[in-house]
């Protein structure tokens, strides 16, 4: 499969099957914490990007052979809203499912009555907002030229009058980058004026594509979320086990590691097997080539 990849466990949305509509790092931000690496193309234009019919037939199949999942994601390699079917495509699958559809976002494109009328179908809309003054903004995220976090908070507020789904604010937290106490207080008063249903606190776990994006610790954590206060949370560790089974475990495995960077749990979760059997898998995979092992932080990930 091109573009459903999965199922993922994530940390909110327990068995996540992905849907990646936008090529490689294509994206509006060139964010110092992603996961992904850095951004090879950054862009505000939208267009198909994807063969639509393709994304659907795919999405069919899987739904007709594999376990039952908890979320259909659009989310991926790049910022979903880029592509301009997106709101076609979340149409076409819910006349195939009534599995809920989540949208992960940067939210950067809300501001545009386009996508704000895309996205209305959704379930849950999950944007980003990582800091809500332009230099921090320009510091964590390394926007597009043409982008202004005052446009971004604006249409945040803007989509919250509009859409009846759900919405998970995420804030991403960086260690000495938007962690200041007049950053957070500006991000706190952004929060109240955008009104989400929720407020996830994250910090560095995976990876980063700049080594000097630092984690916050628990505690911090803890203190930033009373700050916030009722509705936010930190975003707790996956727990979820799978029941099922693939048809094609390594392929699975090596699909969600060209994602992101993955860890024995991660694909223990996945596959549903037990974390010995995980890493007999991994080994076969790295004798083969098929998977490199990096260490962050002490804990060690795989990637493809």
């Amino acid at each position: 499969m091109n573009y459903v990849y999965g199922p993922v466990p994530s940390r909110r949305l327990g068995l996540s099957l992905g849907i990646d509509i936008i090529p490689y790092k294509i994206c509006t931000l060139n964010c110092i914490y992603c996961q992904l690496g850095n951004t090879s193309q950054k862009s505000i234009d939208r267009k198909p990007y994807a063969d639509k019919g393709e994304i659907l037939k795919e999405v069919k199949d899987y739904l007709c052979n594999r376990p039952k999942i908890d979320f259909i994601t659009f989310a991926g390699s790049g910022e979903p809203t880029l592509n301009s079917d997106i709101g076609s495509l979340i149409k076409g699958i819910k006349e195939l499912t009534s599995i809920p559809i989540v949208i992960l976002t940067n939210g950067t494109l809300l501001y545009r009555e386009d996508v704000q009328e895309e996205l209305l179908e959704a379930d849950i809309v999950i944007p980003s907002l990582d800091a809500a003054s332009q230099e921090i903004f320009e510091r964590i995220n390394r926007p597009h030229n043409s982008l202004k976090i005052e446009t971004s908070i604006s249409g945040l507020k803007r989509f919250r009058e509009l859409y009846r789904g759900q919405i998970w604010l995420e804030v991403m937290l960086v260690k000495g980058v938007n962690d200041s106490k007049e950053e957070l207080s500006r991000i706190k008063r952004a929060i109240s004026e955008i009104s989400p249903d929720k407020v996830h606190l994250n910090t560095v776990v995976r990876p980063p594509s700049e080594t000097y994006a630092e984690p916050l610790n628990h505690d911090e954590m803890i203190d930033i979320k009373s700050f916030f206060g009722e509705g936010c949370e930190v975003i707790a560790e996956f727990s979820k086990h799978s029941a099922g089974t693939f048809r094609d475990v390594e392929e699975s495995i090596i699909r969600m590691a060209k994602r992101r960077p993955v860890t024995i749990v991660d694909i223990a979760d996945v596959v549903g097997i037990s974390g010995t059997n995980a890493e007999k898998m991994i080994d076969g995979l790295k004798a083969r080539g098929k998977l490199k092992e990096v260490f962050h932080k002490g804990k060690k990930y795989y990637h493809s």
